[in-house]
């Protein structure tokens, strides 16, 4: 175990995170996530809440300063809806790291999953919330 990183953060992830560049993004899927049949890269964060793991990424990864928008989730398909607690945890989580939390876009259900397949990895959690996945895009960590 290290010093100042959260306990949720696996050594697959980390260095995940480490190996990561300005503008690549990260999938948090929840439990029901097609990330195998999308993506090659996949890491098992089985049991953990995707708050919980942006709580401990938030202290690890500044998110792009140079996009509107550096977090994305699913749009509700016609007829669902979409349960704003959800967004508002996860929003939650990221200020207890940061003061603010980044704008979140809304990204409809096909064109989510095509980013995903761009994206550098997905994570696959233990998340049950309907429409809980979410991809957060990566900064350029100021310098001091």
């Amino acid at each position: 175990m290290l010093k100042g990183i959260h306990p949720a953060i696996s050594p697959e992830l980390l260095k995940t995170l480490a190996e990561m560049g300005h503008g690549d993004e990260l999938v948090l899927s929840d439990a029901h996530f097609p990330a195998h049949a999308l993506h090659q890269k996949v890491i098992r964060a089985d049991g953990l809440s995707i708050s919980t793991l942006l709580e401990g990424i938030s202290a690890l990864f500044e998110f792009d300063q140079y996009v509107e928008a550096p977090l994305a989730m699913m749009q509700a398909v016609p007829g669902d809806n979409l349960d704003p607690s959800v967004e508002e945890r996860y929003l939650a989580a990221i200020k207890k790291v940061n003061d603010t939390a980044p704008r979140v876009e809304r990204v409809e259900r096909f064109a989510f999953y095509n980013r995903a397949k761009a994206a550098y990895a997905v994570v696959i959690t233990g998340e049950l919330a309907k429409y809980g996945n979410i991809i957060i895009k990566k900064g350029v960590t100021p310098t001091p």
